[in-house]
């Protein structure tokens, strides 16, 4: 990804936790649903994680591909959950049609410039 790095590990539980950093934009798409794709449909983890806790912005085409991780993960019995987005994220997400208990602790106060 361009702008954004990816940290991508395992929680002792078995948990699959994606871990973005940056902006998620238009150049970052094609990375990230791959990455998706792989975890979901390949690797099959119980539990995926998206950790946006340090994503600061996420364009249109990447909520489409967060939303559908999560329809996708029903498909092949992953429970897919997005953590720590921003409020302003998190709605957005809500819009895009993330299912509200997908997203979880959600933070009030914006990252730091």
């Amino acid at each position: 990804m361009t702008a954004t790095t990816v940290d991508i590990g395992n929680d002792p539980d078995g948990t699959l936790v994606i871990q973005p950093h940056g902006s998620l934009d238009a150049d970052d798409a094609v990375e990230l649903r791959r990455a998706l794709v792989q975890a979901i449909r390949h690797t099959r983890p119980l539990r995926l994680v998206l950790d946006l806790g340090d994503v600061r912005e996420i364009d249109p085409i990447n909520l489409g591909t967060l939303a559908a991780a999560c329809r996708l993960g029903d498909d092949h019995q992953v429970a897919v959950f997005l953590d720590h987005p921003r409020v302003a994220i998190a709605a957005l997400l809500t819009t895009a049609g993330v299912p509200a208990h997908r997203l979880r602790h959600i933070i009030e106060n914006p990252l730091p410039a």
